[in-house]
């Protein structure tokens, strides 16, 4: 298989590119990037010194080259800038998995643009996007030409919640998500807040309540409300509600979330709910490759996931309130990891492939 990146060069692209590399089923990577098109890739990453080579030549080409070269297509490219990307490689039978916000959001066009400001060309396609989080959606990524891969926050937090979602034990009309994330989140880019000086020894909140990743969050609590309900579950899925409060710390990669959930009156004040629904968390992501649920009173915390594909997660009941904590890497699990993740789905080979590599001891 070759397995072409458009948008290279950035930190998501980059780390396709890393994971691609030891990719048993990958045979050749194609790179391409806008910035540094005609140069090497070692010359933008000098870590790469003498591996880039391995699968490619190295040599930064156009994204014209690498789509019509490529049997799938990967887009690392800021929001807006994909669905030309996708048509061409419908157009010629080719799968692609994106990167940005772009697809998403299924056909809900309206949030799209109320968050990200931009107007769909190609309304057919979002229609038929599936989104890329393989431990809700296995099944339809299997079969998609398009997969909207997940952000490091949404990622993390709907994990938190998928089991609690389909038991039942908490009621979906007040969730709170407080996460945190590295400032790698925020892309290869100069800003000033992004800056060493600005952020370090320093923690702070941002978007409260206007996130554009709050509705993708709600999106995915009512889309697993009527998937679950399907199955006896409870749907809600009108009530459903979500407050997201984004934080930025100061380190170069993860994502820890804390979610809140009020318990349901099933729940609620009765002996032994804690262990009753660590339960339902174990027994849910049972065969799952890459979600880990912890020893009952065991924190997750960033550094036990860091350059990994797992996202760990424990479950906390306090005052008839579910706790549920969550961290991943955010280049990872939370958008190169979970896009290779979707790529071994769709080609059919084994989940895991490329994807093995152990988290660091420190």
């Amino acid at each position: 298989m070759t397995a072409g990146i458009i948008g290279a060069t950035g930190y998501v692209g980059i780390e396709l590119f890393r994971l691609l590399l030891n990719h048993p089923g990958v045979e050749k990577i194609g790179l391409s990037s806008v910035s540094f098109e005609g140069k090497n890739i070692e010359d933008i990453y000098p870590n790469l010194f003498t591996l880039s080579g391995k699968k490619t030549g190295g040599v930064l080409s156009s994204g014209d080259d690498i789509a019509a070269s490529s049997d799938i297509l990967f887009t690392a490219l800021p929001n807006g800038l994909c669905e030309e990307w996708a048509a061409k490689c419908v157009g010629a039978g080719k799968r692609m998995i994106d990167l940005s916000a772009d697809f998403r959001f299924g056909d809900d066009e309206g949030t799209y643009k109320k968050y990200y400001k931009t107007e769909w060309k190609h309304p057919a396609l979002h229609g038929e996007a599936v989104y890329g989080l393989p431990e809700l959606y296995r099944a339809e990524i299997a079969r998609a030409r398009i997969v909207g891969n997940p952000g490091c926050y949404v990622t993390s937090a709907t994990l938190a919640l998928l089991p609690a979602l389909q038991s039942g034990c908490v009621r979906a009309d007040s969730i709170i998500v407080d996460g945190k994330s590295g400032v790698s989140g925020a892309g290869r880019k100069a800003e000033m807040a992004y800056q060493f000086t600005e952020c370090g020894e320093s923690l702070a909140a941002y978007s409260v309540g206007t996130h554009r990743h709050e509705p993708e969050i709600l999106r995915n609590v009512r889309g697993a409300l009527e998937k679950f309900s399907a199955s006896g579950g409870d749907s809600g899925r009108g009530k459903a509600r979500v407050l997201f409060i984004p934080h930025l710390v100061p380190m170069s990669r993860g994502v820890f979330t804390t979610v809140y959930a009020p318990l349901s009156a099933e729940f609620a004040g009765k002996e032994g709910a804690a262990e009753k629904i660590h339960g339902l968390y174990e027994n849910f992501y049972r065969d799952e490759p890459f979600v880990r649920v912890l020893p009952p009173g065991k924190i997750p915390a960033t550094r036990n996931v860091r350059f990994s594909n797992y996202c760990d997660i424990n479950t906390f009941a306090a005052q008839d309130t579910l706790v549920v904590t969550s961290c991943l890497d955010n280049m990872v699990k939370g958008a190169a990891g979970q896009a290779v993740q979707c790529m071994n789905i769709m080609a059919g080979l084994e989940e895991d492939a490329g994807l093995t590599a152990l988290p660091p001891a420190f």
